[in-house]
């Protein structure tokens, strides 16, 4: 039979002529004539034996022959599981459709979206696509398939396995429900005659050889070997195999395995890459298009390669890790021995890997031959490097079990204590406080401060952390150490009232007296006050607290207001009237007013040594303000 008798269109048998092909495969003799008569097919043939040719030739002389049910909309659709497959199929349909006037375009993932759209804007007739980017650009509104008259599903099987059912069925319910339905694969398990019932509708069905059998004209061996030595045989069987090793393909099961495969073989001075699924979509077509013009000879792939890359004159393929499922074995070796050419396929058999050969080997009804004597045949596995002695770390030795019961009961019964420990002075504090608070008690009574929401808490003071604000000192009398805290307290605010405004506005300048320097025509701050009037009222000495309190509210209106902004002035405690009261907190002490900022180089159990440390009541302040 030649591709006459298939009653191809003229410019197709040129294009097909011009290709080299003259008589057409078994699987492309059974599918063209029932797809150019319009009906559903279902094929199943081996990688390699021109499958895509089978669907394309027929799928091109349809639509060149029928005018288009909506003008500039995508007639044909072929789904693909993978990238390089995709690209693939739009090659041959561009070779098989060139004297045509129909446009080809080809969307994938992992690369930028743009250019895809850009030819999608153009006009396509015929797109192939993978499942995941086409719904991509559906969502965004970039495609739309309403007017898809041939539907193909390619390598349905390896769609099953890689997880695209859902995304296939999400496309086919964007189809319109008048079209043609075409699927192919290499296997047909039962899910896949499951989906093929669900597409398809009274399909032809086209088998060429045996479900799943390996095509005759490959040679297969097997090499048992370890799993450690299989780095070293294989760079062995490149250089010294007979028929010699022109290009390989070595397939991997993980992805770190094939870059790792790669490393050692460019080690031996064999160039070679790798491609998987890790590689940018750029490095993948790079290494693929090297291997194909022969700048590299060795391709180490993982099974994404496995479906539908066709590489011309393919002299070996090296299944390096054995295939978990039995069926991507008949895959990968699928991939030399196409288009009648001879080939051969190297399985290299680790003693862990026993049962997927045995896989194997049912599925294919036959044994695959064995190969002995060769230098790592037996051979134990190479001993892995101790690690060096300075990177082992020694770990800590356990505490004993009785050891670890023992502290942990301590640990419990120190908590218990602290928990049972009754609250000092009315409140709970830490036992730091308690610690400090000590010292001062045995040295000096501690000065009362007044009473707040009936409290009977006595103040605290840590001389390094002042938290009161700082205010201009006020002269006052030295208390006599027989009196009281409290007694004490109230005989300095008492004195601090009963001093004549002259005398305590020495520094600042009076209001009577015209020494403002903030107003304007003021005189020098530093001369001499001015002679005290003889009608002015001397201060008395000896006054009460209650009748004090007339002359210190004269002297609040007739002191001037500095020029600086200096510190407030200390308010007082007892529900003075005209002015709030100020309630110290819980942590002031009243003493700390007399405190400058400059931290103390000596720490005191109370106010009273303090204030003996440093010259009395009567001893000058330190100006620290330029500081």
């Amino acid at each position: 039979m030649t591709f006459q008798e298939l009653n191809l269109s003229q410019p197709l048998l040129r294009a097909v002529a011009q290709a080299g092909y003259q008589t057409p495969s078994p699987i492309q003799a059974g599918a063209i004539p029932p797809v150019l008569a319009g009906r559903d097919l279902l094929g199943c043939a081996q990688t390699g034996t021109g499958k895509t040719a089978a669907f394309a030739l027929p799928m091109l002389d349809r639509l060149a022959a029928n005018p288009p049910r909506k003008k500039g909309a995508v007639r044909a659709l072929i789904l693909t599981p993978t990238r390089e497959l995709a690209l693939q199929i739009g090659e041959s349909f561009a070779l098989y459709g060139k004297y045509l006037p129909l446009r080809c375009a080809v969307i994938f993932g992992g690369v930028g979206q743009a250019p895809q759209v850009e030819a999608l804007k153009k006009g396509v007739e015929i797109l192939v696509a993978c499942p995941g980017r086409l719904n991509d650009l559906i969502g965004q509104g970039f495609v739309d398939l309403a007017g898809v008259e041939i539907f193909v599903l390619d390598e349905a099987d390896r769609m099953l396995d890689m997880g695209f059912v859902h995304d296939v069925k999400k496309v086919i319910a964007k189809l319109p429900a008048r079209r043609q339905n075409l699927m192919f694969s290499a296997t047909m398990p039962a899910e896949i005659e499951q989906l093929a019932a669900g597409i398809l509708r009274d399909p032809a069905r086209v088998k060429v050889d045996p479900v799943s059998s390996t095509v005759d004209r490959i040679d297969q061996s097997l090499y048992f070997v370890q799993k450690g030595n299989k780095r070293y045989l294989l760079p062995w069987l490149i250089q010294n195999l007979q028929p010699p090793v022109v290009n390989a393909l070595v397939f991997s099961r993980t992805k770190h395995g094939a870059d790792k495969i790669a490393r050692d073989l460019v080690k031996q001075g064999i160039p070679a890459a790798a491609i998987h699924g890790n590689k940018s979509q750029s490095a993948r077509v790079a290494a693929l298009e090297g291997f194909k013009a022969g700048k590299t000879r060795v391709l180490v792939a993982t099974d994404i390669a496995a479906r539908g890359i066709d590489i011309s004159e393919l002299s070996h393929v090296f299944n390096y890790d054995l295939p978990e499922v039995p069926e991507t074995y008949v895959h990968r070796i699928g991939r030399t021995a196409r288009a009648g050419a001879d080939g051969t396929a190297v399985s290299f058999c680790a003693p862990e890997e026993q049962e997927y050969l045995a896989g194997i080997e049912k599925l294919n009804r036959k044994k695959i031959p064995v190969v002995t004597g060769h230098p790592w045949d037996g051979a134990p596995a190479p001993a892995k490097p101790e690690a060096p002695a300075a990177v082992v770390r020694t770990r800590r030795p356990e505490p004993a079990p009785q050891q670890t019961k023992r502290n942990e009961e301590k640990i419990m019964e120190d908590t218990e204590k602290r928990a049972s420990r009754p609250a000092e002075g009315g409140e709970g504090r830490s036992r730091r406080n308690r610690r400090r608070e000590g010292g001062a008690q045995q040295s000096a009574p501690r000065p009362e401060r007044p009473a707040r929401g009936g409290s009977n808490a006595q103040p605290k003071f840590d001389p390094h952390f002042l938290s009161g604000p700082e205010v201009p000192a006020v002269p006052m009398r030295t208390v006599p150490t027989a009196q009281s805290p409290k007694t004490a307290s109230r005989d300095r605010i008492v004195e601090a009232r009963q001093q004549p405004a002259p005398a305590r506005n020495q520094n600042n300048g009076g209001k009577n007296q015209g020494q403002n320097p903030g107003r304007k025509g003021g005189k020098n701050p530093a001369a001499p006050a001015p002679k005290q009037n003889a009608k002015q009222p001397q201060p008395q000495k000896a006054a009460p607290a209650e009748k004090a309190e007339k002359p210190a509210r004269a002297e609040k209106n007739s002191s001037p207001r500095p020029e600086k902004n200096p510190a407030p002035r200390p308010e007082r405690n007892q529900g003075g009237r005209g002015r709030r009261n100020r309630t110290p907190a819980r942590d002031d002490d009243p003493g700390l007013v007399l405190i400058s900022r400059r931290p103390p180089q000596q720490k005191f159990a109370n106010f009273e040594d303090y204030m003996t440390a440093h010259g009395g009541a009567t001893a000058p302040i330190e100006d620290h303000t330029e500081e």
